[in-house]
């Protein structure tokens, strides 16, 4: 029995103590989230942006980086272009961060029509802390996220240009 007891606490201790990897496709969107190899950043521009009086993300600070699919709708200074649709496979990984700079939260679109979890412009949305727990599944396919993403302005669902001119 002595024995058994500090096994146990080990074994819930490795259990609690690990990163905790979603599965399915918000595993895949959060991989996606993580990963920052090629990728541009909005107005060629890594800086911390304040948050925008018109988001509904609760976080003071972002910044929005765009795979290289996505990245072919920006133009020469990083803006999103002017009725633009973006192709297949793009990723637009909006990062949130709180008022000390640490990441928190991935807000992320992936442009995958052939999902099952894909809107009806074919993004899959999904809204993921940084340790991996699953905020939003992108099973219920951007349901919170598109009244705010729908309105004037937005170009396939992009907002940077109306609110980071």
């Amino acid at each position: 029995m002595r024995v058994a007891v500090p096994f146990i606490i080990l074994v819930l201790l490795l259990t609690f103590s690990c990163k905790k990897e979603p599965k399915g496709i918000d595993g895949e969107l959060f991989s996606l989230s993580e990963e920052d190899a090629g990728f541009v950043w909005y107005k060629n521009s890594d800086a911390f942006l304040d948050k925008s009086s018109g988001s509904g993300h609760n976080f003071p600070f972002l910044r929005t980086r765009f795979n290289a699919a996505a990245a072919t709708q920006l133009d020469a200074s990083g803006k999103i272009v002017d009725n633009a649709v973006f192709p297949e496979g793009s990723v637009v990984v909006k990062e949130l961060y709180n008022s000390s700079n640490e990441l928190e939260r991935y807000a992320t679109l992936y442009k995958k029509s052939d999902s099952e979890f894909a809107d009806a412009n074919g993004w899959v949305w999904g809204y993921i802390e940084k340790n991996g727990k699953v905020v939003e599944s992108a099973e219920l396919k951007g349901a919170s996220c598109i009244g705010c993403h729908s309105q004037g302005g937005n170009i396939d669902y992009m907002l940077m240009n109306v609110y980071f001119p």
